[in-house]
């Protein structure tokens, strides 16, 4: 049995599809961020970065005590090496996955997620800041879907965790852009919402949070947003 400390962001969505997927057995334990419930000293011990998602599995490969993991490209390749699936077995094939989770954890995520705070979140309009993740969205956008011209997945024939990391960053109607403009990337988003395992982990989110976008109160805003070192100790 798996716990999953979890919200309905992007990368908890990524947790949730693997795990549908993989059909492992897991609890769901939500985490309100906007409550600040991922600064509780209990959630630390697991996830030292105070974000979800982070899992504990209570019955790991090695045999030992419960093992927690956070960070979400962390948790995939945790279970992928756990069950051998949703990541190739030959050499080329696991660089091409890791190269392409790197990418979504270092750059798809993190620009977005700033284009998301600038665009929605942020107390003021700042031209400039929209500007330049609005534009980096595209550009990032238009990446992938030079990456999926001739291939269903992001790795080719063969839907991996890559495809996971990705698939629920890419939210075009909060981020600016257009799919039209990318056939692509709209084939390959359309396909992926479409699968059984996708639907059903976007239902778990329901349980969670039934209502998941809505306005930002200033209490929340100093919450997601307003944090220092304080909140590690």
């Amino acid at each position: 049995m798996i716990d999953l400390y979890y919200w309905t962001t992007p990368n908890g969505h990524k947790i949730t599809m693997y795990l549908e997927e993989a059909k492992l057995p897991y609890r769901l334990h939500g985490i309100n961020i906007s409550k600040g419930e991922q600064f509780a000293p209990k959630f630390l011990k697991i996830s030292p970065n105070n974000r979800i998602p982070a899992i504990v599995d209570h019955a790991p490969a090695d045999g030992g005590k419960p093992l927690s993991v956070f960070e979400s490209g962390a948790i995939l390749l945790y279970l992928a090496g756990k069950t051998g699936k949703f990541i190739p077995k030959d050499l080329r094939g696991q660089v091409e996955a890791l190269e392409w989770l790197m990418w979504q954890m270092g750059g798809l995520g993190p620009m977005l997620g700033q284009n998301h705070h600038f665009v929605h979140y942020a107390p003021e309009k700042i031209p400039y800041a929209i500007d330049r993740y609005v534009k980096e969205t595209n550009r990032l956008y238009g990446v992938l879907d030079k990456r999926l011209a001739g291939r269903a997945f992001i790795l080719g024939k063969s839907y991996s965790i890559a495809d996971m990391a990705a698939y629920p960053w890419i939210i075009p109607e909060r981020q600016g852009q257009d799919l039209a403009d990318f056939p692509n990337l709209a084939r390959w988003h359309a396909a992926i919402k479409a699968r059984p395992g996708t639907q059903r982990a976007y239902a778990r989110a329901k349980e969670i949070n039934p209502a998941p976008r809505g306005p930002v109160t200033d209490a929340q805003r100093k919450v997601l947003f307003g944090q220092d070192r304080s909140v590690v100790k």
